[in-house]
């Protein structure tokens, strides 16, 4: 995965709830940007990084990157051997704040909790952040994936059920932007790698309203997502339904589209 090189923009605007809002150079804090950047080059793949590392990582100079390093190290949200940094748990604090604070998880929890006992099988909520979906809520029956699903748990959204009604919901050159140029990487033999097949697929979703993933993210993995919706029709989020892969995916809508359909109707009046 590549970060984007951090940059102050001079002035950053936003839309929120319709309401015009302006950042200006002078409002933002350079060191905490920075701060985050390093953080966010620690992945699964590259847990332990030198400071060369996370430099050319995060495109910040090395002596940037070693003093947030250090920063980090100092107070508890890296370890640091000499050589290698690490992330503590402590890092987890800040999703775990983040979390907590969403009412998001605390209104879809319950609906997931009964939808996964009356169909017995694993059901999900996530949110699309960037080209990656983030697990906010989880209700599992049996474990679906070779990785542990929860909330906080992030997967790519172009070959996930959730990521893709997600992704059909943004203009198509959002969504396009988020894909990259590609070729995307394959999870899977099954995964759809070319951008422009991705963006065919999506199109298909936009017209029907689901999604189905055969396989592609990881094999033995059926799933079908639909989009959870606020009272303005807007996709805040998406709601699935994952797998093993026994009998035909095609067969999944018939067994599940109706039961989540009828929790995102339920969620409709109540989502921000």
């Amino acid at each position: 995965m590549e970060f984007v090189r951090y940059t102050i923009f001079v002035d950053i605007s936003h839309k929120i709830d319709g309401v015009s809002m302006t950042i200006s150079e002078r409002d933002i804090m350079g060191g905490l940007a920075k701060g985050l950047v390093v953080i966010e080059t620690f992945t699964a793949d590259r847990p332990r990084q030198t400071i060369t590392e996370v430099a050319e990582a995060s495109g910040l100079d090395r002596a940037t990157a070693r003093r947030c390093l250090l920063t980090l190290a100092h107070e508890g949200y890296a370890d640091w051997d000499g050589k290698f940094f690490t992330l503590t748990p402590r890092v987890l604090r800040l999703g775990t704040a983040c979390l907590a604070a969403m009412p998001l998880p605390q209104i879809v929890q319950p609906h997931l909790d009964r939808l996964s006992e009356e169909i017995a099988e694993s059901t999900s909520v996530s949110i699309l952040d960037g080209a990656e979906i983030v697990y906010v809520a989880r209700a599992a029956q049996r474990k679906v994936m070779s990785i542990a699903l929860n909330p906080g748990s992030r997967l790519p959204a172009y070959c996930t059920s959730m990521g893709r009604v997600l992704l059909a919901a943004l203009p198509e050159d959002k969504a396009r932007a988020l894909l990259g140029q590609g070729p995307l990487p394959a999870r899977t033999p099954r995964t759809l790698t070319d951008p422009e097949a991705v963006m065919a697929e999506l199109a298909h979703i936009r017209a029907q309203g689901f999604a189905v993933i055969d396989q592609e993210v990881e094999l033995g993995l059926f799933s079908l997502a639909v989009p959870l919706f606020n009272p303005r029709g807007k996709a805040v989020a998406a709601l699935n339904v994952g797998l093993a892969a026994n009998g035909a995916v095609s067969d999944l809508s018939a067994r599940f589209l109706d039961r989540l359909l009828a929790v995102q109707h339920s969620l409709r009046g109540v989502l921000a």
